[in-house]
C-alpha cells in the first residue's frame, strides 16, 4: 500500500506519513464502528485524503491547487483496492538509486519495504539507532532534492542498481524467513513477496549472476519452511523433518545455482556462493550426513569477496561440526563489532555448553536475552 501511495505521490516521506495517519484513524474508529468489509480500500482512501490535506496545507496557493487537482484526478481514476503488481518493484528501484550510498539504500529499503522501525533498522545493520535515523533522513532528502523518479529504470540503467536491489530484496526475505522481532518467528507474506520480486528481477536481468544467485538462495532456504515450525515453536535445522522440505524448490534452486556458477567462472559472486552453502544442506539426506567440509570450504570462498563478522560467525557453525566446538569458539571470540548481536552471544552459549562450561554459557545466554530477539528465539534460548 505504501508503494502504491509513493507511485501516486512521488514522495516517499509523504506516502509513509499518510499511511501512518490512516492507520491511526483506523485504530481509533474500527473498534467502535467495526472493521470495514474492505480494510485495504478503507486505508487507501483515508491515506489519500490525508496526503491531500498535507499538500493543501503545506504548499503555496497556486502550487497547492494544481497538485491537489492532479492527485484528485489520479485518485478518482484509480479504484482504491486496485492491485499494481510492480509498485513494490518500482519502490525497490527508487530506494536503490545510485545517487544514494548502498548503506542508505539498504536502510531506506528496510524501513519502507519491511516496515521495520528505525531501531530495528539499526539492529539489522548493526549500527546505533541514531545512525540509522540519520541515514533515513538523508536518503529521503536526497530523493526529494534530486527528483529521483518512482519508476523501473531503462535497461541500460539497471546494472548500476543490482547491488542495492539484491541486498534490499534479500533483507526483505530475511525478515520474512526469520523475523527480527515480534511473536511470529516466520512472516510468510514477506518471504513470498521477496521471492516474487526475485523472480521479476531475474526475468529482467537473467544474465546478472547476483540475481541468479539471490533467487537460488531464497528458494533453497524457503524450501525448509514447512518443517521449521512444530506446535508453534521454531525447529532448528538439525531437528527438522526433511521429508517435509519442498523438493520442487530445491530442484529449482540447484538448477539456478548451476547457472550462477557458470556465470561466474573468474570471480565468486556472494549470493551464488551462499546458494552453494544452502545446497549442501538441501541435498544432505540427514543432518548427520551433511558435508561440513564442503560448507566450510564454500565459506572460505565467500570470505574472499565478503569478509564480514557475520559471515565468520556463520562459518563457525561449520567449523564446530568439522573441527569441534573449541576451534569454533576460539574463532568467534576474535570477532569484533558483534557485542550487541544476540546471535553472537547465543552461538557462544551453545558452544560453551558443548564444552562443558555451563557458568560461562549461562552468562552468554543471559546477555543474548538482554537484546531484542524474536519471541520464538527467546523461548529457545531460555530452554537451552
Amino acid at each position: 500500500m505504501v508503494a502504491g501511495l509513493v507511485r501516486a505521490l512521488n514522495d516517499v516521506q509523504l506516502a509513509e506519513d499518510a499511511f501512518q495517519e490512516a492507520s491511526v484513524r483506523a485504530l481509533r474508529s474500527w473498534p467502535e464502528a467495526g472493521v470495514p468489509d474492505n480494510p485495504r480500500a478503507w486505508l487507501t482512501v483515508t491515506a489519500r485524503r490525508c496526503a491531500l490535506d498535507v499538500v493543501r496545507r503545506e504548499s503555496r496557493r497556486d502550487e497547492r491547487e494544481a497538485e491537489a487537482m492532479r492527485l484528485q484526478r489520479l485518485f478518482q481514476a484509480e479504484p482504491a483496492d486496485q492491485e499494481i503488481p510492480d509498485d513494490l518493484l518500482r519502490l525497490v528501484f527508487t530506494c536503490c538509486h545510485p545517487a544514494l550510498s548502498v548503506p542508505a539504500q539498504v536502510a531506506l529499503s528496510l524501513r519502507t519495504l519491511c516496515g521495520l522501525s528505525t531501531a530495528e533498522v539499526g539492529r539489522a545493520l548493526l549500527v546505533p539507532e541514531a545512525t540509522a535515523a540519520k541515514r533515513l533522513t538523508r536518503a529521503r532528502q536526497k530523493i526529494a532534492r534530486a527528483g529521483i523518479p518512482f519508476r523501473i529504470p531503462a535497461t541500460h540503467e539497471l546494472p548500476a542498481r543490482v547491488e542495492g536491489v539484491a541486498a534490499c530484496v534479500y533483507l526483505l526475505f530475511n525478515e520474512g524467513y526469520s523475523a527480527t522481532a515480534g511473536e511470529d518467528p516466520i512472516r510468510p507474506a514477506l518471504a513470498d513477496e521477496a521471492i516474487r520480486l526475485g523472480r521479476l528481477l531475474h526475468r529482467l536481468l537473467p544474465d546478472e549472476p547476483a540475481l541468479t544467485g539471490l533467487l537460488s538462495l531464497m528458494l533453497l532456504q524457503d524450501s525448509r519452511r514447512p518443517a521449521r515450525m512444530r506446535d508453534g515453536e521454531l525447529v532448528l535445522l538439525p531437528d527438522q523433518d526433511r521429508s517435509r522440505w519442498r523438493a520442487d524448490l530445491i530442484r529449482e534452486g540447484v538448477a539456478l545455482l548451476g547457472r550462477g556458477l557458470a556465470q561466474t567462472p573468474n570471480r565468486p559472486e556472494p549470493y551464488v556462493v551462499q546458494a552453494a552453502i544452502a545446497t549442501c544442506h538441501a541435498i544432505a539426506p540427514s543432518a548427520e550426513q551433511t558435508d561440513w567440509a564442503a560448507i566450510v570450504s564454500w565459506y572460505d570462498v565467500l570470505l574472499t569477496v565478503c569478509d564480514t563478522p557475520v559471515v565468520r560467525l556463520n562459518r563457525s557453525v561449520g567449523v564446530a561440526e568439522l573441527n569441534g566446538p573449541a576451534s569454533a569458539l576460539a574463532e568467534i571470540d576474535e570477532l569484533t563489532g558483534l557485542s550487541d548481536y544476540a546471535l553472537w552471544h547465543g552461538t557462544r552459549a551453545l558452544l560453551l555448553d558443548r564444552l562443558g562450561r555451563p557458568v560461562e554459557a549461562e552468562a552468554a545466554r543471559a546477555r543474548a536475552l538482554e537484546l531484542d530477539v524474536n519471541a520464538a528465539i527467546r523461548r529457545r534460548l531460555q530452554r537451552s
